[in-house]
């Protein structure tokens, strides 16, 4: 098989058929690393609501929030996005949480490079405080893949950083890392990463299920 390889038009092939593969992995399990950094986002973006203004105020906020959610329910995401950007622009318990979902509705409806500078904007934002700066540097270099395979992108080039680091989004960032350096080329610097994440006891399984599928798809 190795010989086989030799042959450039049968190696093309065959990292052609890899590349297919990627794609279908990341289109069916790559949200779930979202998903989960977004749950526990609204978390603690909700306790910070709960603890920083009074009955009424919570619930008026509470309530905006819930409308927004709910036009983003019925697939109306324009009027969502400009909902979610209303609370965020008046700075209340839920303004933090609120910049979140426009940004990942602005992915998620397509309009991607939107999505980057929203989460750009996040990242550069020092007021808010670097627990979140880190996690809009993984949710954005997972739309930089999105719309260009991450082969450039500022976040794309942050996520490699954090992947190194301690952090609580060091998982998430690995994997997105990871996506990053095969739409590099450098599927060794991903076997690596994919390596850690399949061995990491701690980590969650779906996530090592899915380092271990892209070990299997990347190869030797």
């Amino acid at each position: 098989m190795a010989d086989d390889l030799d042959d450039p038009l049968l190696r093309e092939i065959n990292d052609e058929l890899k590349q297919e593969r990627l794609a279908k992995l990341w289109k069916s399990y790559g949200g779930y690393a979202v998903g989960a950094a977004l749950v526990l986002v609204a978390g603690v973006a909700g306790v910070q609501a709960w603890r920083s203004y009074d009955l009424k105020q919570r619930t008026e906020s509470g309530e905006r929030f819930a409308a927004a959610q709910a036009l983003a329910a019925k697939d109306k995401s324009a009027d969502a996005v400009a909902a979610f950007e209303a609370i965020a622009k008046d700075g209340d318990g839920y303004a933090l949480l609120a910049r979140f979902r426009a940004a990942a509705l602005l992915g998620s409806s397509g309009n991607a490079s939107a999505a980057i500078s929203a989460y750009s904007a996040l990242v550069d934002d020092t007021d808010v405080e670097q627990l979140y700066r880190d996690l809009a540097v993984v949710l954005g270099s997972f739309q930089e893949l999105n719309a260009n395979g991450g082969k450039s992108g500022v976040l794309s080039d942050k996520v490699q950083a954090l992947a190194k680091g301690d952090g609580p989004w060091r998982l998430s960032a690995k994997e997105a890392a990871a996506l990053v350096a095969l739409a590099r080329g450098d599927s060794k610097g991903a076997k690596a990463l994919y390596a850690e994440l399949a061995e990491f006891a701690g980590a969650p399984q779906a996530l090592r299920e899915r380092a271990n599928e892209m070990l299997k798809i990347i190869g030797k």
